[in-house]
C-alpha cells in the first residue's frame, strides 16, 4: 500500500479513526509497509541528488497517523483503540477501531474498512465492545460481540450519541444526545408561491449562548442522558428540561442511578463554571441534588460505601482555577488532594487498588498519576498525549484494567501518539504501536531540547524548549521563529508537532516556551497574568529570545515571531513593543478586549473571569490591555492569519490590525482560511496553508547579510 493510499484512511471523527485506517496490522507489517511512504517527497529528493537530508515535506502531513481513547478490556489482555488518519482526496480525518494484544501482538481492525468507529467501550465482562459510529446519516451505537464478531445497530436516534457508557450488570448502555427544541415564535408571513426561490428565511435568536465554535450557530435545544438495551431497542430519555447534561457521568454501584454534572439553575449560561453533581434514577427519572457550590463538579464516581468522589474547583473568578479531587461522604466534603498543585483531569477509579487515576499536567509534560482515598499521592507513568498534532499542546487519555493494567496514548517529541500499556506493578511502559514508523522512519526530523532561563522582569523561572534543523550545525548562523502558543491558560512541551518541524525543515531554529499563565506549574504561576493579560509575559519571551541568541548560533538580522490565539494576542502586542524582528504573523488574535469581549462565542465567561467587569464599566482596563493601543509603533512588516468562520476569536479581530496598518502604510497582507474555525489546523490542508504562508511571510522579508 502507497503511502497516499494510507492517507485515504485517516479520521473523520475526533481524531480516532487512525486506528483503523493506518496500514499496519502489527509492528511487523507497519516496518513492510514503508518502502511506500511520501512518494512525492523521495521523487524530490531523486531530483535533487545533493539533498541528502530527508526532511518533513508538507505533504507529508497526509500520512501522518496517530492513535487515541485506548481501551483496555477488563481482563487486562487486549486494547481496542482509534485510529486516525488523513484522506488527501476529501481533506478530512478519519477514524476507524483497530485492536492489539497487550503484548503487542495480533494488531488488526476492528471495524469493517467502510466502517468509521469511535468511543469504544468494554463491556463488564469483556464479552462485548460497544461504539458509534455512522449508519450513513446520523451516528448510532453499535455493538460487537468479540467472541464470534457478530456486530448489530443498537439504536436508531435522530442525533448522535455521545459519552457509553455500560451498566455494572452489562444490560444497558448509557449515553448522552441532543434534543431539539422548537421555538414558539408568532410571526406571521406570506406564503411562498409555488416555484418561487426566495431567499433563505431569517434567523431568530433570544438565547444568551447562541453560536460556538466549531459548530457555528447553534440549534435550540439541550443535551440529556439517555438509555438503550444492550440488545438494542429504542432509547429511552431519563433528563429533561432546559439544561444541558455533559458526558461527564458515571453508574451506580447497584445500577439503578446515573450519576452527572450539570449546571440546572435558572440563568445557566450566566454562569460558565458553575456545574452541581445529581444523580437520577433510570426508572422514575426522578432527579436529585447531591452537591450545590459556586463553581464546577464533574466525573463523579460512586465507591462502595456511600462515599462519591469528583473533581472540580470552588469558583473565586480567577482566570485560572485548578481542579482538584474531593470525596463526598454523608453529605460532607472532603478534599483529597490537598496541597498537590496541578489541575485534575480525566478522573477515574482504579479497580485493583481503588485509588482515584487522573491525568495532570507537570512541567510541560501530561502524566497519570493517582490519589489514595486517603491523600497519599504517587506519580504513576510520564509522556501521555500526542493527540494534537498541529503544535505540541497537552492532551490523551487512558483506561484501567480489572487488575491495575494501564493502557494510554503515549507521546514524544518524535512522533504522534502511539498506544502503550503498564502493567501494574511494572517500571515502564510497553509501546504496542508504530504508526507512523513507515513515514517519520524515512525523514530526519528537527532535535528538541529543553532550558530554562530566568526572565528579566522578576527572575521568574522560565522552561523553553529548541527546535533545531536536521542538519544542524552549532558553528553556523540559523534564522529564528519564536512561536507562542494559545490559551493562554495552556501549556507546550516534547511533544511532537507537525507545524515546529515544517519550520525546522525550512531551516529555521525554532523557540517555544511557557511564558508566565502557562498551566503546569502551579496556581501562582497561572494567575500571575489574571486581570494582567498580556502584561509580563512580553518580558518572558524576550528574556528567551536572547538566551537562545546567547548560544551563539542564531543570525540575529533573522528573527522572526508568530503565534495563534493568546499567542497571537502577543505576537501583535510584541511587534508594537520592540522593532527586533524582521518579520510576523499574527494568527486568529485578540487586538482588542473591547470588541472581543462582546462578538466572542464565550462573551458569558471573558468579562468576569478575565476581567474584573462589563467593558463599557471598565474602559481603560480594557483597552490598556488591547494591543490595538500599540498600532502606532508597530513597524514590523505583519501578516494577519484567520479562519473565516472563528467564533472564538472572531476575524474582525484580524480586520483591525490589518486595515489600521494599511492606513499607517505598514507592509502588511491578511490570509483568511475559508470553512476555518479557531482550530485552523482541524483540516490538514488548513495546517498545510497556515505554515505555508508562515514561511512565505518570513522569506519575504529576510534581511540581506
Amino acid at each position: 500500500m502507497t503511502s497516499h493510499q494510507k492517507t485515504s484512511f485517516l479520521f473523520l471523527n475526533w481524531f480516532a479513526i487512525l486506528i483503523a485506517a493506518v496500514l499496519c496490522c502489527t509492528p511487523c507489517l507497519i516496518a513492510q509497509e514503508s518502502d511506500g511512504a511520501s512518494s512525492i517527497q523521495t521523487k524530490l529528493q531523486k531530483d535533487d541528488p545533493e539533498q541528502s537530508i530527508r526532511r518533513l515535506g508538507q505533504i507529508d502531513i497526509f500520512d501522518l497517523e496517530f492513535a487515541s481513547d485506548p481501551q483496555i478490556s477488563p481482563n487486562g489482555e487486549r486494547v481496542v483503540y482509534v485510529r486516525n488518519s488523513f484522506d488527501i482526496m476529501t481533506d478530512k480525518r478519519r477514524a476507524r477501531l483497530w485492536i492489539v494484544d497487550a503484548a503487542g501482538t495480533n494488531h488488526r481492525p476492528l471495524t469493517d474498512f467502510d466502517q468509521f468507529g469511535s468511543s469504544p467501550r468494554w463491556s463488564p465482562d469483556g464479552g462485548r465492545v460497544a461504539y458509534v459510529a455512522s449508519d450513513g446519516d446520523k451516528s448510532q451505537v453499535f455493538c460487537r460481540w468479540m467472541d464470534t464478531g457478530q456486530t448489530a445497530k443498537l439504536t436508531s436516534l435522530l442525533e448522535s450519541p455521545t459519552g457509553l457508557k455500560w451498566s455494572p450488570d452489562g444490560m444497558k448502555i448509557a449515553f448522552s444526545s441532543f434534543v431539539p427544541k422548537q421555538l414558539a415564535i408568532d410571526v406571521k408571513l406570506p406564503k411562498q408561491p409555488n416555484g418561487a426561490q426566495w431567499a433563505d428565511p431569517a434567523k431568530y435568536i433570544e438565547r444568551l449562548k447562541y453560536r460556538a465554535d466549531g459548530k457555528g450557530y447553534l440549534r435550540e435545544g439541550h443535551t440529556h442522558l439517555f438509555l438503550v438495551d444492550a440488545s438494542g431497542g429504542t432509547a429511552k430519555q431519563i433528563t429533561s428540561g432546559d439544561y444541558d447534561h455533559s458526558s461527564e457521568f458515571s453508574w451506580s454501584l447497584d445500577g439503578t442511578s446515573i450519576w452527572f454534572s450539570a449546571n440546572r439553575t435558572a440563568d445557566a449560561d450566566l454562569e460558565p463554571n458553575h456545574k452541581n453533581l445529581y444523580s437520577v434514577n433510570i426508572e422514575s427519572s426522578e432527579t436529585t441534588v447531591i452537591v450545590n457550590r459556586k463553581g464546577a463538579t464533574q466525573s463523579p464516581i460512586e465507591l462502595a460505601g456511600g462515599e462519591v468522589i469528583f473533581s472540580g474547583n470552588v469558583d473565586n473568578l480567577k482566570g485560572y482555577q485548578p481542579s482538584k479531587i474531593y470525596k463526598l461522604k454523608d453529605g460532607k466534603e472532603e478534599l483529597v488532594s490537598r496541597e498537590f498543585d496541578r489541575s485534575i483531569a480525566s478522573l477515574k477509579l482504579n479497580p485493583e487498588s481503588g485509588a482515584a487515576c487522573f491525568l495532570y499536567d507537570e512541567e510541560g509534560t501530561t502524566a497519570i498519576g493517582e490519589f489514595s482515598l486517603d491523600g497519599e499521592f504517587r506519580k504513576i507513568v510520564s509522556n501521555v498525549g500526542g493527540t494534537t498534532l498541529g503544535r505540541p499542546y497537552s492532551s490523551g487519555s487512558f483506561s484501567i484494567a480489572n487488575d491495575g493494567t494501564i493502557a494510554f496514548t503515549q507521546c514524544g517529541t518524535m512522533s504522534p501518539a502511539s498506544v502503550a500499556v503498564l502493567q501494574n506493578g511494572a517500571s515502564k511502559p510497553i509501546q504496542l504501536t508504530d504508526l507512523n514508523r513507515d513515514l517519520l522512519g524515512e525523514r530526519d526530523l528537527g532535535k528538541v531540547q529543553e532550558f530554562w532561563f530566568s526572565s528579566s522582569f522578576d527572575n521568574q523561572r522560565i522552561q523553553s524548549w529548541i527546535v533545531t534543523p536536521p542538519d544542524f550545525d552549532e558553528k553556523k548562523k540559523y534564522p529564528m521563529i519564536l512561536e507562542i502558543h494559545g490559551g493562554p491558560f495552556a501549556n507546550y512541551g516534547p511533544r511532537f508537532s507537525a507545524e515546529m518541524q515544517l519550520y525546522a525543515a525550512a531551516g529555521y531554529v525554532v523557540l517555544y516556551l511557557n511564558p508566565r499563565g502557562s498551566t503546569s506549574y502551579g496556581e501562582e504561576f497561572g494567575n500571575l497574568i489574571h486581570h494582567n493579560y498580556p502584561g509580563n509575559d512580553f518580558d518572558d519571551l524576550m528574556s528567551g529570545v536572547d538566551a537562545l541568541i546567547a548560544k551563539g548560533y542564531i543570525d540575529t538580522n533573522q528573527l522572526f515571531v508568530t503565534g495563534g490565539s493568546g499567542g497571537g494576542v502577543l505576537t501583535s502586542w510584541i511587534v508594537g513593543k520592540t522593532n527586533r524582528f524582521a518579520a510576523a504573523v499574527v494568527a486568529k488574535p485578540v487586538i482588542n478586549w473591547f470588541s472581543f469581549a462582546l462578538t466572542a462565542d464565550s462573551y458569558n465567561y471573558f468579562y468576569k473571569y478575565w476581567f474584573p467587569g462589563y467593558p463599557w464599566d471598565h474602559l481603560d482596563e480594557y483597552m490598556r490591555r488591547s494591543p490595538i493601543m500599540q498600532v502606532g509603533k508597530i513597524e514590523t512588516p505583519t501578516m494577519l492569519l484567520t479562519g473565516e468562520n472563528d467564533y472564538r476569536t472572531p476575524i474582525s479581530e484580524s480586520e483591525q490590525l490589518y486595515q489600521a496598518l494599511k492606513l499607517r502604510k505598514i507592509p502588511t497582507a491578511m490570509v483568511r482560511i475559508p470553512g476555518a474555525g479557531h482550530g485552523i489546523a482541524a483540516r490538514p490542508s488548513h495546517l498545510i496553508s497556515k505554515t505555508a504562508y508562515v514561511l512565505y511571510w518570513f522569506e519575504k522579508f529576510k534581511k540581506k547579510k
